[in-house]
């Protein structure tokens, strides 16, 4: 799994005209699977995920997770082009995300353990989506689960 993790003081997601999910100060997260992804990657992501300190303590050092912070929630977004090949020509290739099935398997599984730790809100799965968000910091973190 990969994760772009962006420090927002809000962010929605819009499929269709209709707002999907919204949240306000928390954790923007767009999320890409890969079909060698399993439990272990999940538990590692929402692992670090939870307890990554990101937001500022009283003495404005970035002391406090998601979890630390009053109403902190997360918007998971999945984002099959976090593994866009771009070496060959200037078309990306996509062949190195997930299988669509298992892939939303994956994500399903992950954003349900999450939401056991963060309140968490998501988008749509393989949806034309429209995301907003209003970047604190920015604070921009990216994850990989192959790479720990």
């Amino acid at each position: 799994m990969k994760l772009v993790i962006q420090r927002v003081k809000r962010a929605s997601c819009v499929v269709e005209g209709q707002m999907i999910a919204q949240i306000k100060q928390g954790l923007l997260v767009f999320v890409g699977v890969v079909d060698e992804d399993g439990d272990d990657d999940i538990a590692y992501a929402v692992r670090k995920l939870a307890n990554m300190r990101l937001f500022s303590d009283e003495n404005d050092k970035m002391n406090l997770s998601v979890k630390a912070i009053s109403d902190g929630q997360i918007l998971s977004i999945s984002q099959f082009t976090l593994f866009a090949a771009t070496k060959k020509g200037n078309r990306p290739s996509f062949d190195a995300a997930g299988h669509p099935d298992f892939a939303h398997r994956i994500y399903d599984q992950f954003n349900q353990a999450l939401a056991q730790e963060i309140p968490t809100q998501t988008g749509q799965f393989a949806a034309d989506m429209q995301i907003e968000a209003v970047n604190d910091g920015p604070v921009t973190i990216i994850l990989d689960t192959k790479n720990r």
